[in-house]
């Protein structure tokens, strides 16, 4: 019995049907070649499509054309899209555009010219280029399996929290015992990185880990989740227990006063709960995701109330109270001649203070009036 190897596929997208011909006698004997007469059509095939690996593509098309379909390759949310190499083509061998092809994102570019072995060299090099950037990712997801502390904050990396809240989950499954998961956010630490850089920013994330770690049992665990979000796993904890403990955090954290250089860098933080004891989960993962959620809940709460009290506290136009009313009117209308010289330095000792009331209170104040007046008056 034989057994076939599948060819790797390329994609020629090309509205051009002599270039498509060309280009793919050349390199049909090393790839399996399809071929699209326009940008949309090759869109359609690089979606549906997981054979292909590398795309050849025209500039100028008809539909949607080659950098059109560039952007959409490098812009798709599907990881093996998003890095497949794409080689552009074009008769135009202006350094503008090929420029402007790698500011796009292609990964190398030919001429319509460019002869089969040439063609041949790059796809190979660029396969192998792919290759070696998935076997990179690759070995980074393992070493990340193999650290278990964050490096900012010394808590547990995401995975090895995970491994820890699973075996309490079976433990807490097997027994019928409590188990809680605590998951908080520091809201205001991209405010804070803005302000004072992210060096800082990571060190007062390490304090709040600090602080927090230190009131937790040895059984506990706590694992940084992402950039500002960390998770606490309480093994034999019920709902209550954990929630008299959140709060008490969430008090510290939010009355905590931090100053840098000046500027005071306020500690504001969401929290999500969940316990085995009032929920539903089949895995560690879901009461985690369960108490995340929780956390995104309160969060957005907390934004809407804080956009009402922004709208509630608008300034908006007062009158005066009828005494300082009064006083007002007397001033604006005094006749400073008339009322002789105690009176006009009465007036002149009054304007300030009533000047200032009026623009605490935001009330339009008749200075110019007031002050012409006194400017005739007696000296």
């Amino acid at each position: 019995m034989t057994t076939s190897i599948a060819k790797q596929r390329v994609l020629l997208v090309d509205d051009s049907k002599i270039v498509r011909t060309t280009i793919s006698r050349l390199i049909r004997k090393s790839f399996d070649v399809r071929e699209e007469a326009n940008g949309e059509a090759g869109w359609e095939a690089i979606a549906t499509d997981p054979s292909i690996v590398v795309v050849f593509s025209d500039i100028q098309m008809p539909v949607l054309d080659g950098f059109a379909l560039l952007e959409r390759i490098r812009q798709s949310e599907d990881p093996r899209i998003r890095g497949m190499p794409v080689i552009m083509i074009s008769g135009d061998e202006e350094d503008a555009t090929k420029k402007r092809a790698r500011a796009a994102g292609a990964n190398d570019f030919i001429t319509k010219t460019t002869d089969g072995t040439e063609i041949l060299s790059r796809i190979d090099n660029l396969l192998h280029l792919v290759e070696a950037k998935q076997q990179l990712v690759v070995n980074k997801q393992a070493l990340d399996q193999t650290v278990t502390r964050d490096p900012v904050t010394g808590t547990f990396t995401p995975h090895y929290l995970v491994t820890e809240g699973a075996k309490h989950y079976s433990n807490a499954r097997r027994h019928g015992g409590p188990l809680s998961v605590l998951v908080f956010r520091m809201d205001t630490y991209g405010e804070i990185t803005e302000k004072v850089g992210r060096s800082v920013a990571e060190q007062l994330l390490a304090r709040i880990a600090k602080l927090v770690m230190g009131t937790l049992r040895a059984e506990d665990s706590m694992g940084r989740t992402a950039e500002a979000s960390f998770a606490v796993i309480f093994p034999g904890t019920s709902s209550q227990q954990a929630l008299t403990f959140a709060r008490r955090m969430h008090e510290q954290l939010e009355k905590a006063q931090v100053t840098y250089r000046n500027h005071v860098l306020r500690i504001r933080t969401s929290i999500g709960l969940a316990a085995l004891d009032v929920d539903s989960a089949s895995s560690i993962e879901d009461l985690m995701k369960l108490a995340l959620q929780r956390l995104q809940d309160a969060a957005s709460r907390k934004a809407e109330r804080s956009a009402s009290q922004d709208e509630g506290s608008a300034v908006k136009p007062v009158s005066l109270p009828s005494d300082i009313e009064r006083a007002v009117q007397l001033i604006e209308h005094a006749n400073a001649d008339q009322l002789g010289d105690a009176a006009s330095e009465m007036l002149r000792r009054m304007l300030p203070f009533v000047l200032a009331v009026c623009r605490r209170l935001n009330v339009e104040f008749p200075l110019d009036k007031i002050t012409q007046a006194l400017r005739n008056g007696p000296k």
